[in-house]
């Protein structure tokens, strides 16, 4: 059963320690990454996203949260993540935070991640560094705590010793790596551990003309036809992770798109055959486009 909340034009799911998190996240990388993201960001709040996702990695965090502050709306109305780069700025995890609390001028962020397990596990630090992540937690630095590009066995490490479950994984999710990912997806199921997406989008963005297309052109002329309004091919691939109960990461620098996003929550349900479909036809082929190496890809 999904726990979460439902409206026009909000939906939010609850993470294992009581928190609720917006169904939809702006992403500050990819095409930010490195970037002044100041008005990106302020323009995506003031259209209505209220959930913001930011990392040490990304080169921006300055910016982000110049673009929180430009947008008028208030701190306590806004979820905000960063992510601890894969190697670490300063002795201590909870420095590397500090510094980036600096950056984006808050005094808390909703959810901190350990952007990536590789050079944590090859140093033999993955324990080590999921002890100063509930540290961080305890401190209320980070109201939340989470990993990002875990696999089975990298979250089986660190819930060996673990006093707190990671809230989330985030991870590249979409059909074409549906196949592989099925597996970290179920453990976080029973784990209570929501996953996030990126690149949810890849299919039609970065690999047109694969053997999803289909699916997803038919389910949108059936979801136009019921909403009465244009459904995207984006939409549906949002609406197959949402009734997957995945939080969807994605970036838009134009106000349409942006509200597209938003409207998604409140379309019609996919079918139980749509989202088999889906499956079923993105398993046809494997295409992941980032992070291969935590992956061993």
């Amino acid at each position: 059963m999904r726990d979460f909340e439902r409206s026009a034009m909000s939906l939010t799911f609850k993470l294992n320690d009581g928190a609720q998190i917006p169904w939809l996240g702006f992403g500050t990388g990819t095409a930010l990454f490195n970037k002044d993201s100041t008005e990106a960001v302020k323009v995506a709040i003031q259209n209505g996203v209220t959930h913001l996702d930011g990392a040490q990695l990304y080169r921006n965090e300055e910016s982000l949260g110049q673009g929180i502050k430009d947008s008028g709306v208030p701190r306590e109305k806004l979820f905000v993540t960063t992510k601890l780069a894969e190697t670490p700025s300063a002795p201590t995890i909870k420095a590397t935070l500090k510094e980036s609390l600096k950056k984006l001028g808050l005094d808390y962020v909703d959810l901190f991640l350990i952007h990536s397990p590789v050079v944590a596990l090859r140093e033999g630090k993955l324990k080590q560094w999921w002890k100063e992540m509930e540290e961080i937690k305890k401190e209320g630095l980070a109201k939340s705590i989470g990993v990002s590009n875990f696999t089975v066995e990298h979250l089986q490490i660190i819930l060996e010793d673990a006093t707190v479950v990671p809230a989330v994984n985030q991870i590249e999710l979409h059909p074409y790596v549906w196949g592989v990912n099925s597996k970290v997806y179920s453990f976080c199921k029973d784990k209570s551990i929501v996953i996030e997406s990126y690149g949810g989008l890849s299919p039609i963005v970065r690999a047109p003309g694969g053997p999803v297309d289909t699916v997803l052109a038919s389910a949108a002329e059936r979801l136009s036809k019921e909403s009465g309004t244009t459904v995207s091919l984006g939409q549906v691939l949002s609406k197959w992770l949402i009734q997957k109960d995945v939080v969807v990461v994605t970036t838009s620098s134009k106000v349409s798109r942006i509200k597209e996003a938003l409207l998604t929550a409140s379309l019609p349900d996919l079918t139980v055959d749509e989202i088999s479909a889906i499956e079923t036809e993105g398993s046809k082929v494997h295409k992941r486009f980032f992070m291969k190496h935590a992956f061993n890809e």
